[in-house]
């Protein structure tokens, strides 16, 4: 893979036009003026976030004040690389979420054939297009081809098929052989441990992206991670800029990533209100259609209809315009399974 030829790309940008945002999880602005008499606040089930937000802890008024100090983006890359098991500090990449990521990996490369393993996350889809780059939608690994770039994400969101990290590490040599490149989003990875992630095998020709906002419950925080060669890293890092990561974002970062002791916590009480809530979605007639620790996908022949009640009852799902019997639910937290429950009892 020609890196630096692939540099000057950065600069020409394929606009096409204006393009508007894809519609996201999230938008509880929106769906708040569409259902202006829906009970308040409303419970926003449509992002996969995690309820159980990370304590943020006491921070200075100096991390406000001033910029990020190089040794502190050092310090959070090197607590990073201990929590996903990459110990080479040059080959992470700390960013402002990995949304800023997934839209400038696209120019590492050349306009170029791209297979995408989907249905997916959109975004993946469009930031690839947008830089003029021939994208594929396919069903399976087998269906690559020729790609010069495959995005996987793994766990797939929305429907939580899970590749093993042997898999892929054999699809990352075979894209070193045809000088491509794989793009692995693993930003619902975190609590299915270490031995699920393609990181600590470090294949070569590939990023691979973790999201710290979905699994901390701090998406307002903007960090994310991506893990690649020295030479892929570098770029993505110059790409960026500086002081990409805000210091408190830092400092909030290295405090989270550490504390292995919460995080087994929070699986634990995530496990716990997901069995609560497939009882609660299989009792409406709904079928589990995918899952992973921060989400369950459901079908049901009335999903339209089910979001259009849930709505009234201040309460906000995941629909998928191209799946009209899918719905996607985050994980509630304990406080807010009462009020599903009750919602949802109208289905049953």
């Amino acid at each position: 893979m020609n890196i630096p030829g692939a540099a000057k790309l950065f600069s020409a940008v394929q606009d096409g036009g204006h393009q508007d945002v894809e519609p996201h999880g999230g938008d509880i602005d929106a769906i708040a003026k569409k259902y202006p008499s829906a009970p308040q606040p409303w419970i926003d089930l449509s992002t996969g976030i995690n309820p159980f937000a990370y304590p943020i802890p006491p921070l200075s008024s100096e991390l406000w004040s001033r910029l990020p100090l190089r040794v502190e983006d050092h310090e959070l890359r090197r607590i990073a690389g201990q929590r996903y098991g990459a110990f080479d500090l040059e080959r992470i990449v700390a960013a402002p979420g990995t949304q800023a990521l997934i839209q400038i990996v696209p120019r590492l490369i050349a306009p170029s054939d791209v297979a995408i393993v989907g249905p997916t996350y959109r975004e993946h889809v469009r930031c690839w297009q947008r830089l003029g780059h021939a994208v594929r939608v396919i069903a399976d690994l087998d269906e690559i081809s020729d790609a010069k770039a495959v995005v996987v994400v793994n766990p797939n969101n929305p429907t939580g098929r899970h590749y093993e990290p042997s898999r892929l590490l054999a699809l990352a040599e075979d894209m070193t052989r045809r000088q491509g490149l794989l793009v692995v989003d693993e930003a619902f990875a975190d609590l299915l441990g270490a031995e699920q992630s393609l990181v600590p095998l470090q294949p070569r020709s590939s990023i691979i992206l973790r999201s710290f906002g979905k699994t901390y419950g701090l998406a307002g925080v903007r960090l994310g991670f991506a893990i690649a060669e020295r030479r892929i890293a570098e770029v993505l890092r110059s790409w960026l800029g500086p002081w990409a990561v805000s210091g408190p974002a830092i400092a909030i970062g290295c405090r989270a990533l550490e504390d292995s002791v919460w995080l087994r916590q929070t699986r634990d009480r995530l496990a716990n209100s997901a069995e609560q809530l497939d009882q609660m979605l299989t009792a409406a007639g709904g079928r589990i259609a995918g899952a992973t620790p921060l989400f369950r996908l459901v079908d049901h022949p009335q999903a339209e209809n089910i979001a259009h009640r849930l709505a009234l009852a201040g309460i906000h799902v995941r629909q998928f315009p191209d799946q009209r019997t899918w719905l996607r639910f985050g994980i509630p937290s304990e406080s807010m399974l009462p009020r599903l429950e009750s919602a949802l009892a109208g289905h049953i």
